[in-house]
């Protein structure tokens, strides 16, 4: 929880009815905010880290890590021990489950969407790639950079260098914008244009470039920018 200044207050900074457990309980889970969310499920912070911060701080692991690198991330997180780590990758595991419970395969850009919820509203520029395998099906999802975009943090070793280690047929961009307004910058047509022909040099073609946000996206592919 934050104040007017920005800074995350202790729990007992903050108003009863205002507090995560009892806003679900009062005001149900939707309510909360990822943070919030978090908070509840780890129940306490450390002597020196307050849940809230702590809950922030996990946030930040699970947005800006894949799954097979999650738990070692959570790990160097001072108050998050093995037990808390296995507990937060087996939750994330089964709601990725029962979220995509069948297999991960994907028609058309709506469907990359629907991976893309959790970084709808986030304040900062994530950009997103998608491994894909030889079925259209998602290997696996992850942010190679966050803040703002441009052509000099996105480098095309970084965009395909776990696509290689994956052994992906092709891979899918995707970065949102927090403005809401999803029609791609000219800095966004040139990372494209500069990572396509990378791919073309490296085998590893790119399926689609998706710049969206809460309102929707727009698909490089369905706009015949690729």
């Amino acid at each position: 929880m934050y104040n007017s200044h920005g800074k995350i207050l202790h729990i007992s900074q903050i108003p009863v009815f205002d507090r995560p457990r009892e806003k679900l309980r009062d005001k149900g889970v939707a309510a909360l905010t990822d943070v919030e969310l978090i908070a509840v499920f780890l129940g306490a912070g450390t002597a020196k880290t307050s849940v809230l911060k702590l809950a922030e701080l996990v946030s930040n692991a699970v947005d800006e890590s894949d799954p097979k690198t999650l738990f070692s991330r959570l790990m160097k997180i001072p108050g998050i021990g093995e037990a808390r780590a296995f507990s937060i990758c087996a939750a994330m595991e089964f709601v990725r489950r029962k979220k995509f419970p069948a297999v991960n395969k994907i028609h058309c850009a709506s469907d990359v969407y629907a991976w893309l919820r959790p970084y709808c509203d986030k304040k900062q520029e994530h950009f997103i790639v998608f491994t894909i395998n030889g079925g259209n099906e998602i290997m696996v999802r992850r942010v190679i950079t966050v803040g703002l975009l441009n052509s000099s943090q996105i480098h095309p070793r970084e965009v395909f260098a776990d696509a290689i280690a994956d052994r992906a047929a092709s891979i899918i961009l995707a970065h949102n914008h927090p403005s809401g307004n999803t029609d791609p910058s000219p800095e966004d047509i040139f990372i494209t244009k500069k990572l396509q022909r990378s791919g073309e040099i490296l085998g590893v073609n790119i399926l689609d470039h998706l710049v969206f946000s809460h309102s929707g996206y727009t698909s490089f592919l369905e706009k015949g920018m690729l």
